[in-house]
């Protein structure tokens, strides 16, 4: 373990981000550079001797924290990174996009601030980058197999990249022009800078992993015909049908959903466009849904330049503390401020959308909403509470309801659904059709990250031994599984 005392003798002390008037001028990202480092040793001392360490359950991929926390805490870097990268592929994508609930199953957290684990996570990876120790690890042998997968978000290139260190061809395919999914064009540049993808998606080329943008499974080529291409595929294809809002006035103009509006931010990072399309510059913003893909539309008003942004939320304003159905430890519903909401801009709670009002020429000018309350677990209005906002950009972040059904894939392929309208799979990650799999928010339904990362590593598994037999590869866990923290 680390120093016996580190929780007793140090504070938790966290990253320290840029002064908001200097980064909403720019798309970097959010964290003065080089300012974790100093700190991380000290924090890495904090973790406990713990007997039962509650993070791993708390931990969809199972990382053996309390191990690289000792060696974050004796800079040992090196040992450090390869205790991270046995059960994470992306560790420098978890470190920076996780809610970390590792850190809600913290047994410091019982009475205390958590062990800072994301941050340590990411500073060990960082430094792995930064010292060369992240390298190429191509398989010894190759096994003859070819493996398609279907979609290069944090699930499909969690597969593809422990399928190719089995041996096996694989080839990713994505439909968007370029490798990463949501990863890519649905995380803002201020998160995650793509330089973290860029370097992952080489290292995997160097492995052999072989990638085919711009090719939609289901329009482009046939899932059938691919099929009979390959000897098993693995669908990764994220959830990617947004949840919509059936209210009036929701045919007006500038009425989007966050995955038509951050994706454009994130083209115009890459060069590929001067100026979004869909922009905040000068506008009153409204952004319905308080998550994290809201958060994301708020940061990125603000870096366009929006008038106001306001953030609608049909719950109740979380709590600061625990609330009794939420016991340690499982991941609690806390009252959060992201980065974003430190820029600024209005939370709006226990509201719901009745209308919109537009001008002449089908532009959305107002956003109608009343106040609800809550019963038998449904909002109901509350008569009386009715008024409107200056709405000319209204982003819908409400989260997804499945994988893409109009592209063919499902159909062509034969895929039978679960009762949530997810493709269903057994415990091995198989769906109905012989030798296809799946994976991340296509079988699971939306998630996070290391949910993701972690069905990639478990399907995978999955995969290598039905094309060989047996299999080496490690399964974190079973498509049933929920953990400590959903």
């Amino acid at each position: 373990m680390a120093d016996p005392k580190g929780f007793l003798n140090h504070e938790r002390e966290v990253a320290k981000t840029r002064p908001v008037g200097e980064r909403v001028k720019d798309w970097n990202e959010v964290y003065q550079p080089g300012s974790l480092l100093p700190i991380i040793s000290k924090q890495a001392s904090r973790c406990m001797d713990c007997g039962i360490p509650f993070c791993h359950n708390g931990c969809p991929l199972g990382n053996l924290i309390p191990e690289w926390n000792d060696y974050a805490y004796r800079e040992d870097w090196t040992e450090a990174s390869e205790r991270l990268h046995a059960t994470n592929n992306f560790p420098e994508f978890t470190g920076r996009l996780c809610p970390a609930p590792c850190e809600a199953a913290c047994v410091l957290g019982i009475n205390q601030p958590p062990v800072t684990i994301k941050n340590v996570e990411v500073s060990i990876i960082d430094k792995a980058w930064d010292n060369g120790d992240v390298t190429p690890q191509p398989p010894e042998r190759l096994s003859g197999k070819t493996v398609a997968v279907i979609g290069s978000g944090p699930a499909g290139l969690a597969a593809a990249q422990q399928l190719t260190r089995a041996g096996h061809t694989v080839a990713v395919y994505e439909r968007a022009d370029r490798i990463g999914g949501l990863l890519r064009y649905g995380i803002p540049e201020f998160k995650m800078e793509k330089r973290h993808i860029n370097r992952r998606i080489e290292q995997m080329r160097a492995e052999g992993t072989k990638f085919r943008t711009e090719v939609e499974i289901g329009r482009d080529l046939d899932a059938k015909k691919l099929r009979k291409r390959y000897d098993a595929v693995v669908i990764a294809a994220g959830s990617t049908t947004s949840r919509d809002l059936p209210v009036p006035g929701r045919e007006l103009n500038g009425i989007h959903f966050a995955m038509e509006y951050l994706p454009l931010a994130n083209k115009v990072q890459e060069g590929d466009l001067t100026v979004a399309p869909i922009s905040a510059e000068g506008k009153h913003v409204v952004v319905i849904g308080g998550g994290d893909t809201g958060a994301d539309c708020v940061g990125t008003a603000h870096r366009q330049g929006a008038a106001s942004v306001t953030q609608l939320e049909i719950m109740p304003k979380p709590g600061d503390e625990r609330h009794a159905g939420q016991p340690w430890p499982t991941f609690p519903m806390l009252y959060k401020v992201t980065s974003a909401h430190e820029e600024g801009g209005e939370r709006v709670y226990s509201v719901s959308t009745t209308h919109f009002e537009g001008d002449e020429d089908g532009n959305v000018q107002w956003l109608h909403l009343t106040e609800v309350e809550f019963k038998d677990g449904r909002p109901e209005p509350k008569p009386g509470t009715e008024r409107k906002i200056p709405a000319q950009l209204v982003t819908l972040a409400m989260g997804f309801t499945g994988t893409d059904r109009e592209n063919g894939l499902v159909e062509q392929f034969g895929l039978e659904l679960d009762e949530r309208g997810n493709v269903a799979r057994d415990a091995d990650f198989a769906t109905n059709v012989p030798g296809v799999y799946v994976a991340g928010d296509a079988g699971r339904g939306q998630s996070l990250i290391v949910w993701a990362i972690a069905e990639g590593r478990s399907a995978a598994r999955g995969v290598d031994r039905f094309l060989t037999g047996v299999s080496a590869l490690p399964a974190p866990i079973k498509p049933t599984d929920r953990a400590l923290a959903v």
